[in-house]
C-alpha cells in the first residue's frame, strides 16, 4: 500500500497547500530551542496522512540519561556558538 496515494488525487493548488503545511511543520520542529529540544514531536508526526499511535520504547533511566548527555555533547560540538538558554524546565509552561 502506497502511504502517499492521497497525493495522486490532489490538484496543483491542493499540492501547493500541502507543501506549505508540511514546510510550516518542519520549520516549527527546526526552530525548537531550549527544553523543547528534548521532547519527541507528535505534532510533526501528525503532519502525515496516516494516523498511527507511535510505538515508543523508552530506555531505562541510566541509558536514557546517557543518551541525553550525548545529545547535549553533540549540540556543543555542532553548534559551539549557540546561545545558552539558562532556564529550568517548567512543565506548566506552554
Amino acid at each position: 500500500m502506497d502511504p502517499d496515494r492521497d497525493l495522486d488525487a490532489m490538484d496543483r493548488d491542493q499540492l501547493v497547500a500541502e507543501v506549505k503545511r508540511l514546510r510550516a511543520g518542519i520549520r516549527t520542529h527546526r526552530d525548537s530551542t531550549g527544553h523543547d529540544l528534548c521532547w519527541h514531536h507528535p505534532d510533526l508526526w501528525g503532519l502525515l496522512p496516516e494516523r498511527v499511535t507511535p510505538d515508543v520504547a523508552v530506555p531505562p533511566w541510566p541509558k536514557f540519561l546517557r543518551g541525553c548527555l550525548r545529545y547535549r555533547e553533540a549540540l556543543e560540538r555542532e553548534l559551539p556558538n549557540a546561545p545558552e538558554a539558562d532556564v529550568e524546565y517548567d512543565k506548566d509552561e506552554p
